[in-house]
């Protein structure tokens, strides 16, 4: 049985003026998630292939509030940033999708797991019994087939959020790197990202498994 497509009932949209310039806002209810999430889109994307899309999951601490232990912020400022130097594209901002899908509090328990214990992103899910990842890309994959898009370039580093999408029917035609730079406080997430969950960081080839300190590089 194939996915559920969006209804029109489920859908509003309207101009949003930013400081970047003028978006198309899609938000949108899943009807499988029930989630409320929000497309921002920019220029001429319907029917168009290759169009540079970023899918980001939530993250309040990061996104809202600029918190420097992870590279969310950076990277939803740097992926609207490349969608309007493009000239067009959108951003799918996926909701429900706070660590991996485990909630804003849980965590937050593995953020003291991280800083007393020294457990990096993964372990400190599975020491509390949770699982490292649960996201569903399913309204993404929803959201561009009502938008009619034809084909994605994504920025990720992620190749299984590629595997996800495409397991939608949504063709990605490439990937686009959208690397945050490594500092004292992300280095050890980034590595954990890196060597834990197989994501593509070669900006990270000069430390090695272990090595945390930026300024040995």
């Amino acid at each position: 049985m194939g996915d559920l497509s969006i209804s029109d009932e489920d859908v509003a949209e309207a101009d949003l003026v930013t400081r970047r310039g003028t978006f198309r806002s899609v938000a949108f209810r899943d009807p499988i998630d029930g989630h409320e999430h929000l497309a921002l889109v920019y220029g001429e994307t319907k029917m168009r292939e290759n169009v540079l899309v970023r899918v980001h999951s939530e993250c309040v601490t990061g996104d809202i509030f600029d918190a420097m232990r992870c590279e969310c912020g950076d990277q939803l400022n740097a992926a609207l940033d490349a969608i309007v130097q493009a000239g067009s594209g959108v951003l799918v901002y996926l909701r429900g999708h706070e660590g991996r899908g485990i909630g804003l509090v849980a965590k937050v328990r593995t953020h003291v797991l991280q800083d007393h214990d020294g457990l990096d992103t993964v372990d400190s899910a599975t020491a509390l019994d949770l699982p490292v990842d649960t996201r569903d890309f399913g309204p993404a994959a929803r959201v561009l087939k009502y938008l009619d898009i034809q084909s994605i370039r994504l920025m990720s580093n992620n190749s299984d959020k590629i595997h996800a999408l495409e397991s939608h029917g949504v063709t990605v035609a490439a990937r686009v790197p959208l690397l945050a730079q490594a500092t004292d406080h992300n280095l050890r997430y980034l590595i954990a990202k890196r060597d834990r969950l197989g994501h593509h960081l070669p900006h990270l080839d000069a430390f090695s498994h272990g090595r945390l300190d930026p300024a040995d590089a």
